[in-house]
């Protein structure tokens, strides 16, 4: 009897079910996705002197529109949230929020990478300028502006950035919402190679760019298989790589536990990983300091919002019922991250480097509430998501301003008398860096005391002591730099300071204002992240 004979006799096969996918829940989801397509498209098709002012538009109105998107269906959805796309993706509350902040991070992003006056024709390489500085010839004056280029020239952007950001950004939004851990890897790799050419792109410093990106691949690349790793073990103990059967298993069966919690260290590596978190934050200062300021400034904020969602979403949702066996390990992770950030961040001598050990101080600050499984755990953490991703935006964008022969000013002794050459951007940077450090009427202060009071209300008094502990002294290398821009007098040679074009005045007011309005009327951001818990 042959093959076909056997076929022909055997029973029809039933039609395969098409899930159901709830279009309206994952709309601001798609417009993304589509848009960075499109964008490929634009970079295809167009000619190379149209490419920018293009990709500019689509960007913003991609962002534009997903946003408008969201906000409609966040006015109509209810508390509990919808589980989509063959149960792979939770449209809740926190994603809703986390997305809102993605989306206006992003733009803030998106118009710091789109600005062509700080740095003439943009802060990222150009082929052609790449193919005369390597070959010994003449570069492109300074002043000469040929950001648009002509259909006869090679442009002095290149604009692929604009399709990295909307990929990476769609990734992010997919793994600030994924239900189970093999989508939440996808969107893990979606997000982060983009993030690794986008790196390599910086029009001055290209080996140290270069350096930067080789770094953060190699680093993420060994992440991303601690992660994977992980996940195989949570399948082999669960059966099921989501998030809520897992937990079930994790309740109701009499299987060693060790599966269930091997799976979870190693799944917390590739999280720590991402979001800069202590003592796996080693990429962090290299990166931050050889990328693309604008790029580093959306990697500092727009990351670490998605991978401190995804690490709340983890832990609640898959891990909440056993808390009481991995919190201790988070604790000292925690601790670790707090000092190694504010110690170390103390003996910085470039400003990148400063706000990259920064970030490591904060992101030990945030597993504070991450930890507190509570509805207020939830909207602290994510509050302070909003003010930090907010603050840190502006702050880079006020970096990118200070600039010296050689392009950005980052070393700490070119900021002296920084307030006498230009007293409204110290004036700037000193209220963000008061932001961070989480001094009253900033949103850096409600964010932390709302954090504080979490894990206080969890019983995790002697961390919250810690904490403090660390923000005081991290307070010191933030005030370094203020003294450092009005109490010395600037060199006569000393960098000056750039005027900022629309895109990235823009971008820094809408940081302030947020910064601002976030310290002194907070109810608002508070109550929507109160919004609602996770579903599963």
């Amino acid at each position: 009897m042959t093959a076909l004979t056997v076929l022909a006799q055997a029973a029809p096969l039933a039609p395969i079910a098409v899930p159901p996918i709830d279009y309206a829940a994952i709309a601001p989801l798609l417009v993304i996705l589509g848009a960075a397509c499109a964008s490929v498209l634009v970079e295809a098709f167009l000619p190379r002197h149209q490419r920018w002012p293009a990709q500019v538009a689509l960007t913003v109105g991609a962002i534009a529109v997903a946003g408008l998107a969201l906000g409609i269906y966040a006015g109509n959805a209810g508390p509990e949230g919808v589980v989509t796309v063959a149960q792979t993706l939770a449209v809740d509350r926190p994603a809703l929020f986390v997305w809102g902040t993605l989306l206006a991070l992003g733009l803030a992003s998106a118009l710091l990478i789109a600005d062509r006056s700080v740095e003439p024709g943009g802060a990222f390489v150009a082929s052609a300028v790449a193919r005369a500085e390597a070959s010994g010839g003449s570069r492109v004056p300074p002043g000469e502006e040929r950001s648009y280029g002509s259909p006869d020239q090679a442009p002095t952007m290149q604009t692929e950035v604009f399709a990295f950001l909307l990929f990476s950004l769609g990734g992010m939004m997919t793994f600030a919402a994924s239900n189970d851990l093999l989508t939440m890897f996808i969107a893990l790799e979606v997000l982060s190679l983009p993030l690794y050419l986008m790196c390599g792109l910086a029009r001055r410093r290209r080996l140290l760019s270069q350096e930067a990106a080789v770094k953060y691949f190699l680093l993420g690349a060994f992440a991303s298989a601690f992660f994977l790793y992980g996940v195989a073990l949570l399948y082999g103990y669960a059966g099921s790589v989501r998030l809520g059967e897992i937990a079930a298993a994790s309740v109701g069966s009499d299987r060693s536990d060790t599966l269930l919690f091997g799976g979870l260290a190693l799944l917390v590596v590739g999280l720590m990983f991402k979001g800069s978190v202590g003592p796996f934050h080693t990429w962090t200062p290299d990166v931050y300091q050889g990328a693309p300021t604008p790029v580093t400034a959306y990697m500092a904020a727009c990351t670490k919002v998605a991978a401190f969602a995804a690490i709340l979403r983890v832990l609640h949702v898959g891990f909440g019922d056993t808390r009481w066996e991995w919190r201790g390990v988070l604790w000292a992770i925690a601790i670790a991250s707090m000092l190694i950030g504010a110690v170390l961040g103390l003996t910085q001598t470039d400003l990148k480097r400063l706000i990259a050990y920064s970030s490591v101080a904060h992101a030990g600050f945030l597993l504070l509430g991450a930890m507190a499984i509570s509805e207020q755990g939830i909207a602290s953490t994510l509050f302070y998501l909003l003010a930090y991703g907010f603050t840190t935006v502006a702050v880079f964008g006020i970096i990118s301003l200070v600039r010296g022969p050689e392009g950005e000013a980052s070393h700490l002794s070119q900021w002296a008398g920084l307030a006498k050459r230009s007293p409204v951007v110290a004036g700037t940077m000193t209220f963000l860096l008061l932001a961070l450090a989480g001094i009253p009427l900033t949103s850096g202060f409600t964010a932390k005391f709302a954090v504080f009071a979490a894990a206080l209300d969890d019983g995790m008094a002697p961390l919250v002591v810690i904490a403090l502990i660390a923000s005081a002294i991290a307070a010191f290398f933030y005030l370094r730099v203020i003294v450092l821009m009005y109490f010395s007098e600037p060199a006569a040679d000393g960098p000056t300071v750039t005027v900022p074009g629309a895109f990235t005045t823009a971008a820094i007011t809408l940081g302030v204002i947020v910064t601002l309005l976030l310290g002194i009327v907070p109810t608002v951001a508070l109550e929507w992240a109160a919004g609602g818990g996770f579903a599963s």
